[in-house]
């Protein structure tokens, strides 16, 4: 079966890049998934909370993230998407602030934000992780789109897919956060 489709995830899952901080310096896959193992590896081994966000079709993985990584990663998730506290922070603060009041509130430095984000320009997503990073926690982000996205360059680790279709850069961020958990659960076994 010659699929076009998937040869151009694959494509672009092979041209995906791992950097550190603003380094412009890129990791190869193999390199950038070790190195993602091993800073979930020790955020899990220091019983940290792990927060996800996104909107969208990355809030879905956030979401679905949030219970592969408790379950078979046995890592501390957080979700900050209950309905009556996203609507009561949307009313109240602005959308914009939908992540970063209650990553405000329950953050502790040394915990865990994986920010996902296709475009890397949401405001709710860069807000959260201006948060994050004043309360000194960890933060990978996983963007798509632009090479100079607003996101692309704020984490400790950002994951970078050279792609401009929303489903294709979603879908590579599912399948590389579902391979780190994949390897937590074959190495430690069932989480929980």
């Amino acid at each position: 079966m010659n699929n076009v489709y998937f040869q151009n995830i694959i494509t672009n899952l092979e041209k995906t890049v791992v950097s550190i901080g603003r380094e412009e310096k890129y990791l190869l896959y193999n390199d950038g998934i070790n190195l993602l193992l091993k800073t979930f590896t020790s955020h899990k081994t220091a019983f940290s909370q792990l927060f996800f966000i996104g909107n969208g079709g990355s809030a879905a993985i956030a979401s679905h993230m949030t219970a592969d990584f408790m379950k078979n990663g046995g890592m501390r998730t957080y979700s900050l998407y209950d309905n009556a506290i996203m609507s009561c922070i949307s009313n109240d603060y602005g959308y914009d602030q939908v992540f970063a009041k209650p990553l405000s509130m329950l953050g502790n430095p040394g915990d865990l934000l994986v920010a996902i984000s296709s475009s890397g320009n949401s405001s709710n997503i860069v807000n959260a992780i201006r948060v994050a990073k004043e309360k000194q926690i960890f933060v990978i982000t996983f963007t798509g789109f632009k090479p100079d996205n607003k996101s692309r360059t704020l984490g400790n680790l950002n994951v970078y897919v050279p792609c401009e279709e929303y489903g294709k850069v979603e879908s590579i961020h599912q399948i590389i956060l579902q391979q780190i958990v994949d390897m937590i659960l074959l190495r430690d076994g069932l989480g929980i």
